[in-house]
């Protein structure tokens, strides 16, 4: 951690990052999308990420303008919501006793979704100081700030405790940093058998290099898509081994097709997440990977 001057009589931690993390956590502390804010008022568990599974598509048929935007706005929800639970019933056998790990942990809807899962403590850890104290208030407002907890470091070396997590995971955030990196990390944060989990996007590496439509999700979150087949390499070069690997492609569609058609909450870039899922430049996977 580097300590800098914020004032002449005060000081701020912040981080040990690269100029390219920096300009990241600069977008997201500035960040304040409805996509992402108001289906987290529903029910107080803001995620950073996509939905999974079949949509209800009667709420486009709602005739009511204002209630068929709340209607729409909840169906995501709901369908995020599961792709939290998904990732969460991967984790393995946890119990109250048990710490988890959530890497770039936004707003902190996963590890709010553990701990309501397994009773477990979590540890959560973003670039931004904006999501770590807006996750934190969060927990606080819950009543569970005593087991799960946000903080602002960078998860490439978030000096917390080595060994003293059962399960950890990346919820579409890997595509910020090197996988490598990561994995080592998160290897020396797991107990031996730990789970590791992640679900994110990555480019088909059967289809080529990275797709036009990559690219431009690349541009659109300031990110770096790594390909599929990174994710293999990186992982058991780093000591943990795959036991679980899930396309979730077909199932990531209908929210992206969910999404185009609520005026409210698009940002641009609904129909290229589309065109690369079914021209099969993109993938959506789960892996589940057990430490060694």
């Amino acid at each position: 951690m580097t300590i800098t001057p914020d004032a002449p009589t005060a000081t701020v931690q912040l981080p040990t990052q690269s100029v390219y993390q920096n300009r990241v956590a600069d977008y997201w502390n500035a960040e304040e999308n409805p996509v992402n804010l108001d289906l987290g008022r529903i029910d107080d568990l803001y995620h950073h990420h996509y939905g999974v599974g079949d949509a209800d598509w009667s709420v486009l048929d709602e005739p009511d303008p204002g209630l068929r935007k709340d209607r729409l706005t909840a169906e995501l929800h709901r369908l995020e919501h599961a792709q939290a639970e998904l990732l969460a019933a991967r984790l393995g056998g946890l119990t109250p006793d048990d710490r988890v790990f959530d890497a770039g942990c936004g707003r902190g809807g996963g590890s709010v979704t553990a701990n309501l899962r397994y009773g477990c403590g979590a540890d959560g850890v973003t670039i931004s100081a904006k999501q770590a104290g807006f996750a934190n208030e969060q927990a606080r407002k819950r009543g569970i700030d005593d087991k799960v907890r946000y903080h602002h470091r960078n998860m490439l070396d978030t000096g917390l405790e080595t060994g003293a997590y059962a399960a950890s995971w990346n919820n579409e955030s890997t595509m910020y940093v090197e996988l490598d990196l990561l994995f080592a990390e998160h290897a020396r944060l797991l107990r031996r058998g730990g789970r590791y989990v992640v679900i994110t996007g990555c480019y088909n590496d059967t289809y080529g290099q990275a797709s036009r439509e990559v690219s431009l999700i690349n541009a659109h979150y300031i990110c770096d898509i790594h390909p599929r087949s990174a994710y293999f390499r990186a992982l058991t070069a780093n000591r943990l081994v795959p036991v679980h690997v899930e396309d979730l492609t077909a199932t990531a569609i209908p929210y992206w097709e969910l999404r185009s058609q609520a005026e409210h909450l698009v940002t641009g870039i609904e129909e290229t997440f589309l065109s690369a899922y079914r021209n099969g430049s993109f993938q959506y996977l789960l892996i589940a990977a057990d430490r060694v």
